[in-house]
């Protein structure tokens, strides 16, 4: 399986200047527990955009796309030159991609789940968006309504 994962506003805003825009512990809640012992991929924007003590994410295999061939990570933390790499790294396991922008447009070819988080409001200050997806060719399996949003997933 690879899944996109995301929470997004209804303008498809994912971040501001490194940053998540808003705080939905829902959204934090189902993340955690829907990736933990599993692999999780992501750009190494995003990686560095996770707070310090967050990193490497805790009970996962974390895995860091980076053009930058001299990119170091700590050790236990993969590093992948090309989202091309995606459906050859640990494919036994359940992966993640987690992030950011470009990773998400790429890796979409290879996602057979997405795991959608649809935040209600516009974020009007943004610099990072989650692309548009045609969701026409693709199952909606199951949606939770929390308290500040919504969980659809989806599969091919």
């Amino acid at each position: 399986m690879i899944a996109l994962i995301v929470a997004k506003s209804i303008n498809n805003c994912i971040g501001n200047d490194g940053r998540i825009p808003w705080h939905v512990p829902e959204d934090i809640s189902f993340f955690k527990k829907t990736t933990t012992g599993h692999t999780v991929i992501m750009g190494r924007k995003t990686w560095e955009s996770l707070p310090k003590k967050y990193r490497p994410l805790p009970n996962r295999k974390n895995v860091i796309i980076t053009r930058q061939k001299d990119y170091t990570a700590p050790e236990g933390v993969e590093i992948l030159e090309s989202p091309e790499l995606i459906p050859q790294t640990h494919p036994n396991t359940k992966r993640f991609i987690i992030g950011g922008a470009k990773i998400y447009e790429d890796s979409l070819k290879f996602a057979d789940t997405l795991y959608i988080t649809e935040i209600p409001i516009t974020i009007d200050k943004c610099d990072t968006f989650f692309p548009d997806i045609d969701l026409s060719t693709w199952q909606l399996t199951k949606t939770e309504k929390k308290n500040e949003c919504t969980i659809s997933t989806y599969k091919k």
